[in-house]
C-alpha cells in the first residue's frame, strides 16, 4: 500500500482551514476540522453497530446523523482536551503551536466553542430513541476523564478505546432496541483496535512525552511496540470474528473479515517505530480498516 502524503505537524494548517480569518481558523483548528481522520475513527464503530444489527439499508439516515455527531463530538472532545492540556501542549514540539498555547484562541473562547459543539451534539442526540440516547449520554463521563489519564496511567490509549468505541453501542442499541453479545464483542474488539492505532500515533511523541512526564502505551511497550501492536490487533480481529459469528453463524462471516485482518497485519509488518512520518501514515490508514470492518458487518448483518 502506498505511503500517505501530506503528514504535517499540528502547528501547520494547510488547505481551506489555513485560509480562514485568524479567530475562525483558531476555532476550526481547535476542533481539528483540518484533520478528518479523528472523526472518521470515531464514526466507524457506530456504523459497525448499525450494520451488524441489520440497519444499514433500512436506517441509512442514522449513519448520516452519526457522522454529524462524530464531527461535533470529536471537535468538542479535542477542544476540551486542549483546554485541559494547554500547559503540557506548550512543552511538546508537535503541539506547542495548537490554538490555545499558540495564542490564537483564548481559554474563554474555547469554552464557548465547546458549548456550540455540544449543542450540535444535542441535536443529534434528539434523533435517537430514549435507550440509545441514554447510552450516548453515558459516554460523557469517560470522555471528561480522558485528558487526565496520561497523567495517572501508562495506558491512556485503553481509556481512549473505551471512548472512541462507544458509538458501536449507540448504533446497535438504536437499531436492535437493546444490548446483546454481538455488540459486546464488537465493542471490545474496537477497544483493542483503538489501543493499537493510538499506540502508533503516540510513537511520534515518545521523546517529548518522556521529558514532560506524560505516559503512553508507546513508552510502556518500549522496544516491544511492534509485538504489542500485533497482540492488540490480533485481539481485535478475534473479538470481531466472534461478534460476526454470533450475529450470523456462517463461514462467510469470517471470510468477510479477512481484508480488515490483512490490512492490520500490513500495518504491523511495515511500521517503523522510530520514523514519525511512517507512524503517522500507518495511524491514518486505520480509516480504511474502519471501512473494511464496516463492509464485513454489512455482509453479515444484511
Amino acid at each position: 500500500m502506498p505511503e500517505q502524503a501530506g503528514a504535517v505537524p499540528d502547528s501547520q494548517h494547510p488547505g481551506l482551514v489555513g485560509r480562514l480569518p485568524g479567530p475562525v481558523r483558531g476555532l476550526a483548528l481547535l476542533a481539528r476540522f483540518d484533520r478528518p481522520i479523528g472523526w472518521q475513527l470515531l464514526f466507524w464503530p457506530g456504523a459497525w453497530g448499525v450494520a451488524l444489527a441489520g440497519g444499514v439499508f433500512t436506517r441509512w439516515p442514522l449513519l448520516l446523523w452519526l457522522a454529524l455527531g462524530s464531527v461535533a463530538m470529536r471537535g468538542a472532545g479535542c477542544t476540551y482536551n486542549d483546554i485541559v492540556d494547554r500547559d503540557l501542549d506548550a512543552q511538546v514540539a508537535r503541539t506547542r503551536g495548537r490554538p490555545i498555547p499558540g495564542g490564537l484562541v483564548s481559554v474563554r473562547a474555547a469554552w464557548g466553542w465547546l458549548l456550540v459543539l455540544g449543542l450540535i451534539g444535542l441535536v443529534v442526540l434528539l434523533q435517537l430513541h430514549p435507550l440509545a440516547a441514554a447510552v450516548a449520554i453515558a459516554s460523557l463521563a469517560p470522555v471528561a476523564a480522558y485528558p487526565f489519564m496520561k497523567r495517572i496511567t501508562w495506558w491512556p490509549q485503553a481509556w481512549l478505546g473505551l471512548v472512541f468505541s462507544w458509538a458501536a453501542l449507540v448504533g446497535w442499541v438504536e437499531v436492535a432496541g437493546g444490548f446483546g453479545w454481538p455488540v459486546a464483542l464488537l465493542y471490545a474488539g474496537s477497544v483493542a483496535w483503538v489501543i493499537g492505532y493510538d499506540t502508533i500515533y503516540a510513537l511520534q511523541d515518545r521523546e517529548d512525552d518522556a521529558l514532560v512526564g506524560v505516559r503512553s502505551s508507546a513508552l510502556r511497550l518500549g522496544r516491544q511496540v511492534r509485538g504489542g501492536l500485533a497482540l492488540f490487533y490480533l485481539a481485535a480481529v478475534t473479538l470481531w470474528a466472534g461478534a460476526l459469528w454470533l450475529a450470523r453463524a456462517d463461514p462467510l462471516a469470517l471470510v468477510a473479515l479477512t481484508p480488515a485482518a490483512g490490512h492490520l497485519a500490513w500495518q504491523v509488518a511495515t511500521l517503523r517505530p522510530d520514523d514519525g512520518a511512517v507512524a503517522l501514515a500507518r495511524f491514518r490508514s486505520n480509516r480504511f480498516t474502519g471501512l473494511l470492518v464496516f463492509l464485513a458487518c454489512v455482509v453479515v448483518g444484511s
